[in-house]
């Protein structure tokens, strides 16, 4: 009798992890590029079964830019997505249907690198000199913003044009004066040129648009709010363990993603949390974006990237899912 009890509340045990599993609802997150630290907390959440626990069976994807991310989430390919806010913005003014529902990078990734052997020592010595970056680089769109802020007039630099992978062989060799890149790589230049690295972050002239960010398709959210609240809950709470610990999370990413180097992406994950803390984020809560900050991201983007159809930008991003108990440590 003790075994067929056994065997019957096995049974009913089985039945309800099947129940919680067939009701798992899944969900496609598509990352703005392949996985790195900033991603890291995402795959700590997966490993800890937190997405699970609430009912959503979180499908990651990797992405090949922004761009191909707001697209993607845009015409409701994938539920969610993580995409540099102004870039979002563009693909938003061409009919994509998406919100920004968490602001990862509060501060602008935007850096500029150079050798101090160059004769370069702030913004007022790049007259005349090459910097390289892909053509669609947001750097060099967004160039004109930059080169008011610090007085060059137009033409000062000459672009030569280089794919990602060859900025820093290109500064190394002399091939260009400066290059731009994202500052969560600053690491990598600093152990590539040591004390003769110079750079200086847009941010700190006043170039502060909001940068890589978590968003939604909107059609989506309407219909599911419930399972959007559920998802920035558990991303949130996982961003702020990651901050607090961060040894746990670096370990899930690199169980998932081969090729990576473990100290490099401890370096990576540091800068990460320069760019996401702002007196919004510290203060009002970890991803919480400013209205006053989106608006000028928007004007940033329509001056020199163009709105083709322009919008509320009040309607682009929400914090209603938001927990502002939980704030992001000051940097």
């Amino acid at each position: 009798m003790k075994k067929l009890v056994g065997a019957m509340l096995a049974g009913v045990a089985m039945l309800g992890l099947s129940a919680a599993t067939s009701f798992a609802e899944e969900v496609n997150l598509i990352l703005n590029w392949t996985p790195g630290a900033d991603h890291a907390p995402i795959y700590y959440a997966l490993d800890q079964g937190w997405y699970a626990d609430e009912g959503i069976d979180l499908q990651v994807n990797s992405g090949k830019g922004s761009g191909l991310a707001a697209q993607t989430v845009g015409i409701g390919s994938s539920e969610l997505g993580i995409a540099e806010l102004g870039t979002a913005f563009v693909a938003k003014s061409k009919g994509a249907d998406l919100t920004a529902i968490m602001v990862l990078y509060a501060n602008s990734p935007l850096t500029l690198y150079w050798k101090k052997s160059s004769g370069i020592n702030d913004p007022k010595d790049f007259a005349g000199r090459t910097l390289g970056n892909p053509p669609g680089d947001a750097a060099r769109v967004l160039w004109p913003a930059f080169a008011k802020a610090v007085g060059l007039e137009d033409g000062a630099v000459s672009f030569v044009n280089l794919a990602p992978p060859a900025k820093n062989p290109s500064l190394a060799a002399d091939r260009v004066d400066i290059i731009s890149d994202f500052y969560n790589g600053h690491d990598a230049k600093i152990n590539a040129f040591g004390d003769d690295l110079g750079f200086l972050r847009w941010s700190d002239f006043g170039i502060n648009p909001y940068g890589n960010s978590f968003i939604v398709n909107t059609a989506f959210m309407k219909e599911n709010p419930e399972i959007v609240g559920k998802f920035v809950a558990v991303t949130q709470r996982a961003f702020h363990a990651c901050v607090e610990n961060p040894d746990p999370c670096v370990k899930s990413l690199m169980d998932v993603a081969s090729g990576l180097d473990k100290v490099a992406m401890d370096d990576q994950w540091k800068r990460v949390k320069e760019l996401m803390a702002d007196e919004t984020t510290t203060t009002e809560g970890l991803g919480v974006f400013s209205g006053d900050r989106i608006q000028k991201t928007y004007d940033l983007i329509e001056t020199y990237f163009g709105v083709e159809k322009p919008f509320d930008p009040a309607s682009s991003y929400t914090n209603e899912y938001l927990d502002k108990n939980i704030k992001m440590t000051a940097q």
